[in-house]
């Protein structure tokens, strides 16, 4: 079978799923060679910072790595940018929506929510407010929230930090992006618990 022969999914036959999954396996198997692709991308868009947007991914990263965080939350500051391109207006919603399958239920929200608390450090100046995070007080994460923006994001535009490359942290992207929670709520609805 090279394709299916339905057009629509209540047509579909179990032999034919069978054969969508294992194209699915093999596709979703290369997961991590497309975030990699989309990370190089970043050096060319949303320009006028002292670095790009790639170098400002790596940096986050690499500021979590000295830390000692988790490879999760190492993962999220490499990634946490990388809707910039195809998300301008909701950046944020798509790399935590990346993201997802992979993390805790608080690295997803941090990650969700970070843009909306980085305008804490410049909205002032666009005439937006600066406290549009206080939206999310009662979060159990929003201290979380405040920690991931301030220690990896408003401070990762430094063009005098040694950041780690990107060829790097590829190891770590090839080990952590193939190995989705199959506690997912896509994953079980999908695949049973």
């Amino acid at each position: 079978m090279k394709t299916v022969s339905f057009t629509c999914l209540n047509d579909s036959t179990r032999e034919e799923f069978e054969y969508l999954d294992s194209l699915e396996e093999r596709f979703r198997a290369g997961l991590p060679d497309r975030i990699i692709e989309a990370l190089k991308r970043l050096e060319f868009t949303l320009g006028g910072y002292p670095i790009n947007r790639l170098e400002h991914s790596l940096q986050s990263a690499t500021r979590a790595l000295n830390n000692g965080e988790s490879e999760e939350m190492i993962m999220a500051a490499l990634v946490h940018d990388i809707g910039d391109d195809l998300a301008p207006w909701s950046h944020s919603e798509m790399a935590a929506a990346i993201l997802r399958p992979f993390v805790s239920d608080k690295t997803y929200w941090i990650i969700k929510h970070h843009g909306v608390f980085q305008l804490h450090y410049y909205a002032h100046h666009c005439g937006g407010n600066p406290n549009a995070r206080d939206a999310f007080r009662g979060s159990p994460w929003f201290e979380d929230c405040v920690h991931f923006c301030e220690e990896y994001d408003q401070n990762c535009f430094d063009p005098n930090y040694n950041w780690r490359s990107l060829s790097f942290f590829e190891p770590m992207i090839h080990r952590f992006f193939t190995n989705p929670k199959t506690a997912d709520h896509e994953y079980t609805a999908r695949y049973g618990s």
